[in-house]
Parts: C-alpha cells; structure tokens; sequence
C-alpha cells in the first residue's frame, strides 16, 4: 500500500491558496492512504491555557469543513484526527476518512499541560487503549502524538498483527526526540511507523517542527519530510511486517517472574 505523510501549516483551512496547493500534491502522490498531522485544520486551540468553548466550536467546524475537503480529494483512505465534543470538553479522535465515511478508530490517550500545548485542560478521555483496525485490508494502529511517547504501546499494536502505526503529530522543535521515538516503535512492533507534523507558529507563538517522517519494520528511517518536500510516499509490505514480528526483539514475551520466553506468531 502506498501511504504518504505530510508536513502541513498551522491554521490551514480548506477553500484556500494553501488548500489548493496540498490538494495537488495529494492527487500527484498515487496515494492509497494519506496520514494528515494531529488535528490539521484551524488555528492551534491547546496553545491556550485556558478553555474556551468559543473557539472550541470553531475548530470543531473547521474539522467538519477540513472533512468534506478531504472526501473531495477521492483517496480510496485518510487518517487524521478531530476534536468532537464531550459534555464541556473535547476529545481528540482519530478516524479513518474512507468512500465518504468516517470511522472512529482510536482517542489520544496521553496528554502534555504546558507552555503552547495545554491539552490537558482542553481535551478529555472516554474510550481508553490502542486497538487494532483495519484500512483496506491493512491492519493498522493509531497513536496520537504524545502517546507514541509510551511506547509499551507499539509494541502492544505489534501483537495484534499491525503492518503500519501512524502518528499524527502537533510536535515542536525536538524533532531528535520524535525520530527515536518513531524507530523505537517500529524495532518493538515490526510495523512501519508514518508520521505527519504541523509546520509553522500559532498566533500565541508556538512553533510546530514539521518533519514528518517514515520508518521500515526493522526500525530504518525510510524518509523525512521538509518545506522542499512537505509530502512524501512509502510502500508499506505486510509480509515485510510479518517477517519482521519474528525478528528480534517483536518475538520476545515476558513471564510473570521476568523470564522471557519465545512467543510463536502466524
């Protein structure tokens, strides 16, 4: 499958010049299945420490907006995330964008407070873990930003037979920090790892990395993106996958004494 990844700007909307610009570089890419950064339209709403429900409403419409825009693009799939709403607060949900409809597949789990991400105080959690789905035959695994910063939790996608992980992304400027991150998650669950990243500052000043990036199975970095090339494609193998998971470390279990022993996959 041909997935790409991207680095778009802070506060894209669609119906726009920028909006145009992503559009044609989609349509040129032969992309299959597109992962979009964290949360990819409209300003950047966790830069403020306190919730607002006003503009907690806007972004939620400038998600319905950005969703309809993404359907226009005619890919056979997308995966990004949203936020929705959740009695005064929000969740931040990721979803599969596939023949016009959209799919719940996973909530960000793990969230920072702190100076320009204050997602504590804007995002809330009902549906908890990392569970598997499946993408046009493909099974994949979703974590949303600081969650592939646990990374018990790749591997736990590893189990569950994942042949790509994707990591939408509303990353700062430690992009060192993200790269182990990602290669870590692809050596502990022999899934390639895609990841897409915001680009630019907000209007209260905080600055997005860019950088999205591709890793192989084995943990080889495949591709990262920049402002020359800000969407790039990989083929993602699911037999390279399989092979993977019976490589080491994937094949490794621990027993409760702290033994480990060999777990046999088909």
């Amino acid at each position: 499958m041909k997935v790409a990844f991207v680095e778009w700007p802070e506060a894209l909307l669609p119906d726009t010049p920028a909006w145009t610009v992503i559009a044609r570089q989609v349509a040129a890419s032969g992309a299959e299945l597109l992962v979009t950064n964290e949360l990819p339209f409209g300003p950047w709403i966790a830069a403020g420490a306190t919730f607002d429900k006003t503009m907690a409403r806007r972004s939620v419409e400038s998600h319905e907006a950005g969703i309809a825009a993404l359907a226009k693009l005619n890919l056979p799939a997308v995966l990004s995330s949203r936020p929705i709403w959740f009695e005064e607060h929000l969740l931040n949900e990721a979803f599969i964008l596939s023949d016009g409809q959209v799919r719940p597949v996973h909530q960000k789990n793990y969230f920072p407070e702190e100076e320009g991400w204050w997602e504590a105080s804007w995002f809330h959690t009902v549906q908890h873990g990392f569970r598997a789905a499946e993408v046009q035959g493909l099974c994949l695994g979703v974590m949303l930003c600081t969650d592939a910063m646990f990374n018990e939790h790749a591997r736990h996608y590893g189990r569950q037979g994942t042949s790509l992980i994707a990591i939408p992304r509303a990353a700062g400027m430690a992009t060192e920090n993200w790269l182990t991150a990602g290669k870590m998650a692809a050596i502990v669950s022999g899934s390639y790892i895609v990841s897409s990243n915001r680009v630019g500052t907000s209007d209260q000043g905080t600055i997005f990395g860019g950088a999205g990036f591709a890793f192989g199975p084995d943990g080889s970095l495949l591709a990262t993106t920049d402002a020359q090339r800000p969407l790039l494609v990989v083929e993602v193998d699911p037999e390279r996958s399989r092979r993977q998971r019976l490589a080491y470390p994937c094949y490794v279990g621990q027993l409760a004494g702290g033994a480990s022993h060999l777990l046999h996959h088909s």
